[in-house]
């Protein structure tokens, strides 16, 4: 079943449920993937491809996350719990997170095959970590790694 056929799934469940939370931030995340679809679109109908309906829950999920630090700073912890309520039901639709174990030794692996010995070659790795755990493993997450092995 494909992302686009789960979401409409779980919008019917989330109606007959009465779940307004789930069902706002579920019309939310079928609203970005439609502008996505119009944004691509040339001539005709364009399909997502599983990578692109990814990445647009990718992003759903890291602006949730930066609203929730930005209402925490300025004290609203209100809107705070709100956006927090919305990222839960976001992460349902993204993969399975890797441990941390297992995000450092892609990054050991990912410094080796790359070459990297200093800083300096932060950019080589950050780009090669990130094609191979987008999606896996927050970026954060991973650049902290990438920092605390090259210094």
């Amino acid at each position: 079943m494909s992302l686009k056929e789960r979401i409409d799934q779980d919008l019917k469940e989330a109606m007959k449920s009465g779940d307004k939370n789930r069902l706002n931030t579920i019309r939310s995340i079928r609203a970005a993937l439609l502008e996505k679809e119009v944004s691509i679109r040339v001539g005709g109908k364009a399909e997502l491809s599983d990578e692109q309906e990814l990445e647009v829950v990718m992003n759903l999920a890291k602006k949730r996350k930066d609203s929730i630090l930005q209402y925490q700073d300025a004290g609203r912890k209100d809107l705070a719990e709100i956006e927090q309520a919305e990222l839960a039901v976001i992460t349902t639709y993204l993969p399975a997170q890797m441990p941390d174990e297992e995000i450092e030794a892609a990054v050991r692996d990912i410094i080796a095959q790359v070459g990297a010995t200093s800083m300096k070659d932060m950019g080589k790795v950050m780009g090669a970590a990130m094609k191979k755990l987008k999606g896996k493993a927050d970026g954060g997450k991973v650049q902290e790694m990438v920092k605390s092995a090259l210094s």
